[in-house]
């Protein structure tokens, strides 16, 4: 069986400055956006004409950054760990040594994109159709910092497994890498799917439709191979916590299509 590595989670230390593996693939993940955004614009004809310019790239980028923040911690805080972080509210800014939520990111970005689009005018489903083409790659990014941190293992298997896995901080039994299949799943997978859907024209909010059924469906089905988190409705192995997340997800995004579809048809 393989061995989990054991990365040191800090990538360069400078005297008292320690940079850390996970901040570093957050600032991957954000350089990825911009560089596939300006592809996009660039690349792209009907973006141009609809009038997205690199500069606007750039304040999306801010928007964005803010909303994952302080999105992704207040999930996490909210989402799966109230009770711990209650006790201890100093750990709350502690978001170098990891803990964000996907769906808290996603809520505050959704609300960081609805501040963007009152500023600009711009409608927030022509929005979220542009930037939901540049999100995955950046999720699986931050899913190779959760397997570098060791943090979300997956749940036991048969020894056999090719890639069965021990992680030596929780135990010696074989495991799922459950972070690296969420990083082909929704980083990777949904990447492809929504960067070739989204080359030709679509009806406002089908972009966005089809993250949320990707990311839903690609989600919902890797929690059957990582150990679950004890969130807000307890311990569960047959439905997770990231489950019951995922669901309204699936079900909005279908909703989006839908509407997309038949109030615009391609």
């Amino acid at each position: 069986m393989l061995i989990h590595p054991q990365f040191d989670p800090v990538a360069l230390a400078l005297g008292p400055l320690a940079i850390r593996w996970y901040g570093l693939m957050y600032l991957a993940a954000f350089a990825q956006f911009w560089w596939l955004g300006r592809q996009r614009i660039l690349g792209q004809p009907q973006l141009t004409k609809a009038g997205w310019s690199v500069p606007q790239l750039d304040d999306l980028l801010f928007y964005g950054m803010l909303g994952v923040i302080l999105g992704g911690r207040l999930g996490q805080v909210l989402f799966y760990e109230p009770g711990y972080y209650f006790s201890h509210p100093l750990e709350i800014l502690a978001v170098w040594k990891g803990g964000m939520s996907f769906h808290g990111g996603f809520l505050g970005v959704l609300v960081a994109m609805g501040l963007y689009a009152r500023k600009t005018a711009r409608g927030w489903l022509e929005i979220t159709d542009f930037i939901a083409p540049l999100v995955p790659l950046g999720l699986a990014t931050g899913r190779i910092g959760n397997f570098i941190n060791g943090e979300l293992w997956g749940r036991v298997t048969d020894p056999t497994l090719p890639w069965a896995m021990i992680f030596p901080q929780v135990d010696n039994l074989p495991r799922h890498p459950s972070q690296l299949y969420q990083a082909g799943l929704e980083g990777l997978a949904l990447f492809v799917i929504l960067w070739f859907y989204s080359r030709s024209a679509r009806p406002r909010g089908a972009v966005s439709g089809v993250f949320l059924i990707g990311y839903g469906s690609f989600r919902f089905v890797a929690e059957f191979f990582r150990a679950p988190d004890d969130g807000i409705f307890g311990l569960s192995q047959t439905i997770s916590m990231g489950q019951w997340l995922s669901l309204p997800m699936i079900l909005a995004g279908l909703a989006f299509i839908i509407f997309a579809y038949r109030k615009e048809p391609s």
